[in-house]
């Protein structure tokens, strides 16, 4: 159930999420009958379904819309289609892959918008890399087609890329050359880091426009292999089982279905099954409250496979996933979140037993636990300022207490408030658990609490010895473990004025600090493409060489020059 809710600053209407295979336009997703091991994604982009107004999506260019279904597609290949192990993505367009991201939608479109359609690309991007290394679906990539810009990209998420040999096609990062910006989605990361590609070379590449095919795209480490257009169909399908063949995708039956969420929206917020948000727009700020489970933890694995989508640890995590990216696209003045838990400590630690104890063995508990990590994952990459309150009532335990060390601080009330009428028993606690040292990395590879205490790695080690104790609030505060812990009297003061203080700082300078902050120490691919390319990125998209009247963005395709601003800033 879904009431009108507010639109976005380009003045269309609000994102939606939502998708299933009966409503996809620009995707068709077939199990191979004659090797239910292998998955054929093929992209079909419909011109004319562009997700608002104001451009035609030719030549299989793609928008958020088109991102969306592949998002939708990859989870539903995850949880529905357990038998697949290897992906084949290709374009169902003669002679063409993909385009990549529609320029006039780019053109066309306010900051925010294109900000957000490279962060939300950027993880459908990784979760594709995520299947593949901790599924068992091997994405292979068939470029039957010229593959440029964020087409190309998306084969770069791909395990192998196969190339089509026909003496036209080619694959290209035209970006810089053509549009004033850089390749949004992780192309120049993925060049250097994961396919190896010389530094020099991949200079080289990233200023040709038209790109490279044929042996030297091989030579180059740009694709894996050319394959000579009369073999392509069948040498594909053997790459394709051998992909499958070797997979260690673990054993399972039936899929479980992934139905439409429910919801309801309101001006005033949005609300769930087990998450619920609240908002406060005079505030300008979104509480957030995830309810834990209540009892009934099944009884075993077989009962977790009948529950599906409904098992708590899934429902709750596929509902935060869904008002992330919502508040995300829709929410722009709601800065700040604050997130709160409510449910008992053993009910949530009961539930995360059962995928601490099967996830190495259930191909359906081992997807949870990764979904829940890529949720997570989203929420350090999200541009609010995030606030965990912790109170009486609260469940932060475990993996719970992941979506409090996400949050750039932590309140816990020391005491309890007059209308808890609580005993003394009754007070906030949270609890460490081995999910909080290893199971949920951030981007970078590192656990929040290796991050909270950056090179004091003697504290993390005391910090496991505390494991399965239940920390009150002075405990916690002495262990590092929160930012502060007011007492009752002074609880509801010291949260309005920091709540306050937040909202009357640079929502810019607060995005770019924040992101500094959660992201301390080393840095891996992944994290590099959030923290260093989508930074410049974001900032290239304001400059007028790309987005001003006389922008790159603007004079593609008219036959005109850009007029560049030689100054190097």
């Amino acid at each position: 159930m879904t009431d009108s809710g507010p639109t976005t600053d380009a003045g269309s209407p609000p994102v939606d999420f939502d998708r299933d295979p009966s409503s996809y336009r620009h995707w068709q997703l077939e199990i191979d009958p004659e090797n239910p091991a292998v998955a054929w994604v093929k992209l079909d982009v419909d011109e004319e379904g562009g997700l608002v107004e104001g451009y035609e999506l030719k030549m299989n260019s793609y928008d958020l819309g088109v991102d969306i279904e592949l998002y939708d597609l990859t989870q539903r290949l995850r949880f529905t289609h357990p038998g697949v192990r290897a992906v084949v993505l290709t374009s169902a367009k003669d002679r063409n892959f993909c385009a990549g991201a529609n320029i006039r939608m780019l053109a066309g479109s306010p900051h925010p918008w294109k900000v957000n359609f490279c962060k939300f690309t950027n993880e459908t991007r990784n979760g594709i890399e995520d299947a593949t290394e901790h599924s068992g679906q091997t994405w292979l990539a068939a470029v039957n087609g010229t593959a440029a810009g964020g087409g190309y990209e998306m084969a770069l998420a791909c395990e192998r890329i196969l190339l089509i040999d026909d003496n036209s096609s080619t694959v290209a990062l035209p970006e810089v050359p053509l549009l004033g910006v850089l390749p949004g989605t992780g192309g120049l990361t993925r060049v250097t880091d994961k396919r190896k590609v010389r530094k020099d070379r991949a200079d080289v590449f990233a200023t040709k426009s038209e790109g490279f095919g044929g042996k030297q795209a091989v030579d180059w480490k740009l694709v894996d292999e050319v394959i000579p257009k009369r073999k392509w169909d069948e040498t594909v399908r053997e790459r394709a089982a051998s992909a499958a063949s070797e997979s260690g995708r673990l054993p399972g039956g039936e899929g479980i279905e992934l139905p439409p969420l429910q919801r309801t929206e309101t001006a005033d917020g949005i609300a769930y099954s087990h998450v619920h948000a609240t908002f406060d727009r005079d505030r300008g700020l979104v509480e957030i409250t995830i309810d834990g489970p209540e009892g009934g933890v099944p009884s075993s694995i077989e009962r977790v496979h009948e529950l599906g989508a409904a098992f708590w640890p899934l429902a709750m995590t596929r509902e935060l996933d869904d008002l992330i990216l919502r508040l995300r696209s829709n929410e722009l003045e709601l800065g700040t979140w604050i997130i709160r838990t409510r449910g008992d400590l053993e009910d949530a630690l009961a539930f995360e037993q059962v995928i601490a104890e099967h996830s190495g063995s259930d191909w359906l508990v081992n997807e949870i636990r990764h979904y829940f990590k890529r949720t997570l994952k989203r929420l350090d990459v999200t541009s609010r300022s995030l606030i965990a309150l912790i109170e009486p009532g609260s469940c932060f335990a475990g993996a719970l207490l992941e979506l409090a060390l996400a949050c750039d601080r932590q309140y816990m009330l020391d005491g309890t408030l007059d209308e808890d009428d609580s005993e003394q028993g009754d007070e906030a606690q949270i609890m460490l658990t081995a999910s909080n040292f290893g199971p949920f990395p951030m981007s970078n590879g590192v656990t929040r609490l290796g991050s909270r205490f950056h090179g004091d790695d003697d504290h993390v080690a005391k910090l496991r010895q505390e494991t399965g104790r239940r920390l009150e609030a002075r405990q916690a505060a002495e262990l590092g473990l929160v930012t502060d812990a007011p007492d009752d009297i002074d609880w509801d003061d010291e949260v309005r004025i920091m709540l306050e203080e937040r909202a009357s700082l640079s929502p810019d300078a607060l995005t770019g600090m924040e992101a500094n902050h959660r992201f301390v120490g080393p840095e891996t691919m992944e994290s590099r493409i959030f923290g260093r390319l989508t930074a410049w990125q974001n900032w290239i998209f304001v400059r007028p060489n790309a987005s001003g009247p006389d922008g790159a963005l603007r004079k593609y395709g008219t036959g005109r020059r850009a007029d560049f601003d030689r100054k190097r800033v």
